[in-house]
């Protein structure tokens, strides 16, 4: 009987070590063929520009095409599930921004993916800030000012986002929560018409991507009181963080990661991080993210897994604060 155990557990080693050696084989021979990277946004968008950069450079890399395929819809839910039910052999991955992965699963009661047991995270690829901006009519000149102005007339100020649940509505909740003030929230379609709104003056203030942000505030059109980020843009040096203008722990924005269907074998997520960081050094993407006012981030997927899920809890606490619902 006992020889029987270890003639079993000498068996059960060896299927180990060729399963370890298979894998290892396929990592190295990966890919083989074009892979398609899964955009959850349509085209166009600063999402699908990045990762279009990011598939040039990433394809020199590895050898082979990587296809981009745009799935757009319920805020980028529809592509993260696609991804989440591919095969997991490392030819379909998922390139996607904050939201979809750490807010939507707390505002929606049910989703058809988990955010964290259908994914393999591979690389952060950048974070994004936003630039509080407000009406030139406003007359503040700093966040503190901004405060005092809001608990001057309670329930007054309002402030517009991009949609329910998105990384500026929930900004603006955050700056609430940590400030105590209260400002309504306005929702719109998109950066644009909200915008056009602040502009003319309909709203008071917003907090927006650099992207469609900067140009109004380099126009005179929009005042910028702040970054959203732990350090200053170099495209606007003079504009404070949220935290030197003594909101403690105010960090918000929305980044962008490279993920894979959960299961994906290790040895094939590390190769492609690997790649991956080697590619973030090409200077088209570096200069594209820049003008976003993005910075490129990289690392490992160990890092990137607890960035993840730090960033899944936080605003899991924001949205739950908050009282966010998909209603």
């Amino acid at each position: 009987m006992f020889d029987s155990f270890i003639r079993l557990r000498t068996a059960m080693a060896a299927a180990v070590l060729a399963l370890v050696s298979l894998t290892a084989a396929h990592a190295d021979s990966y890919p083989s063929r074009p892979i398609k990277l899964v955009v959850p946004y349509a085209v166009g968008g600063s999402t699908d520009q990045t990762g279009r950069l990011l598939a040039k450079s990433l394809s020199e890399r590895l050898g082979q095409p990587i296809v981009v395929e745009n799935r757009a819809g319920a805020g980028g839910a529809v592509g993260n599930d696609f991804v989440a039910k591919a095969p997991a052999d490392g030819y379909t991955l998922l390139f996607s921004a904050a939201g979809p992965l750490t807010v939507t699963p707390h505002i929606y009661a049910k989703l058809p993916y988990d955010p964290i047991a259908s994914f393999e995270p591979i690389t952060l690829i950048a974070t994004q800030p936003l630039l509080l901006v407000v009406k030139p009519e406003l007359k503040v000149g700093n966040v503190g000012e901004l405060i005092a102005e809001a608990k001057a007339r309670p329930g007054r100020l309002s402030y517009g986002s991009f949609g329910k649940g998105s990384a500026a509505h929930l900004a603006g909740e955050y700056f609430k929560t940590l400030t105590g003030v209260d400002m309504v929230h306005v929702p719109y379609k998109g950066s644009g018409p909200a915008l056009v709104d602040l502009v003319a003056g309909q709203i008071d203030l917003m907090f927006d991507v650099f992207s469609t942000a900067a140009p109004l505030v380099k126009g005179g059109k929009l005042k910028a009181i702040a970054i959203t980020s732990s350090e200053r843009s170099p495209q606007f040096p003079d504009i404070p963080t949220m935290q030197q203008e003594h909101v403690a722990d105010f960090e918000a924005g929305t980044w962008f990661g490279l993920l894979a269907p959960a299961g994906t074998p290790k040895p094939i997520i590390d190769k492609i991080s690997r790649e991956v960081n080697v590619a973030l050094g090409a200077k088209e993407l570096r200069e594209t993210l820049a003008t976003q006012g993005a910075s490129v981030r990289g690392g490992t997927p160990e890092q990137f897994k607890a960035y993840f899920l730090a960033e899944y809890d936080k605003w899991g606490r924001i949205v739950k604060s908050a009282g966010v619902t998909a209603d």
